[in-house]
């Protein structure tokens, strides 16, 4: 048959627990420093794609201004 759960084993039990969520809290905060840099990277790669849009749209008008000084522009 099965022993008895003594109180001792239930103490054990639940210090090992007890060090095992310790252990997960700090995994969870460490987790959330790195997402917070994640996405502060994330936000700094967004804002350097923004800057270059507006760079390449400005190319583009500046391109068609050649083309229609040069009147290399199509008629149709």
């Amino acid at each position: 048959m099965t022993e008895p759960v003594s109180n001792d084993l239930i103490y054990a039990v639940l210090q090992k627990m007890q060090g095992d969520i310790a252990d997960m809290k700090g995994d969870i905060g460490d987790l959330k420093l790195r997402m917070s840099a994640v996405e502060d990277h994330l936000a700094t790669v967004i804002v350097s794609i923004t800057g270059l849009n507006h760079r390449m749209d400005r190319f583009g008008e500046r391109f068609s201004r050649v083309e229609r000084r040069l009147d290399l522009s199509d008629a149709g």
